[in-house]
């Protein structure tokens, strides 16, 4: 009958219109993957609008912001990083908190779970001393921020004390800088030397990756120096975040 049509159409249509809303969502997804893509287990979040974000997490209108993810490889572990403004736990209204935050991949199944190894974070100095703040954590394998994903993320686990937000606050602050600031996240997967790591994740950036790398052997060679102003401890285990 005509109303049979009718429905067969509309049920079509229905069908045709969801299709392509999946599809246009799956999509993007990638689109907003690739956008940012970094797929060596390292990236540089460039956050904007730094005033405007800090007094979204002081009046707790956005507490956290999160990072694009990234990739440890083309077929590797999909991350990403978590960022308090205004702290969290009992890091709160006191210091910046820090996280890295396991993500649901493509490849999940045929990787090693728990994920295992350090996680670095530095924050930009954008003045010519260049003191940033590097600090980094291992991974407790016992938690369940590093077992393989179930849901789209994993519980975020870090470095609730990463910056005073009293030198945050400093005129002259040398962290921001025309509203933006830059924070590297860097994952160990070579068990790399201390100073070695501190070397790498301070490298100038417009280097070629290669050319980073073989910068980064020569600084082993050499056990070369530079003026960090840096948290590092031995053995230093991560903490879960407290406000989800």
């Amino acid at each position: 009958s005509v109303m049979d049509v009718d429905v067969g159409q509309g049920a079509s249509s229905s069908i045709t219109t969801t299709t392509n809303e999946n599809i246009s969502t799956q999509m993007q997804e990638v689109y907003d993957d690739m956008q940012y893509l970094s797929n060596d287990g390292t990236f540089i979040w460039k956050i904007t609008n730094f005033h405007e974000k800090m007094m979204d997490a002081q009046y707790e209108r956005q507490t956290w912001i999160d990072s694009p993810p990234f990739y440890s490889s083309s077929n590797g572990y999909k991350m990403r990083a978590r960022l308090y403004l205004n702290g969290d736990g009992n890091a709160r209204h006191t210091h910046m908190s820090l996280f890295f935050v396991l993500m649901r991949g493509r490849n999940d199944a045929i990787l090693k779970f728990p994920f295992n190894y350090t996680v670095a974070f530095c924050l930009y100095d954008q003045t010519p001393p260049q003191r940033h703040i590097i600090d980094f954590f291992q991974p407790d394998t016992r938690s369940s921020s590093f077992q393989r994903p179930r849901s789209e993320m994993n519980i975020a686990n870090g470095i609730p004390e990463f910056f005073p937000l009293m030198m945050m606050q400093q005129e002259g602050n040398p962290y921001v800088r025309d509203d933006t600031m830059f924070i590297k996240i860097m994952i160990d997967f070579g068990d790399m030397p201390k100073t070695s790591l501190l070397y790498a994740l301070s490298l100038n950036h417009g280097l070629p990756t290669n050319v980073q790398r073989v910068m980064i052997k020569e600084a082993e060679r050499a056990a070369l120096q530079q003026p960090y102003e840096t948290n590092i401890y031995e053995n230093k285990v991560g903490c879960e975040e407290s406000a989800m």
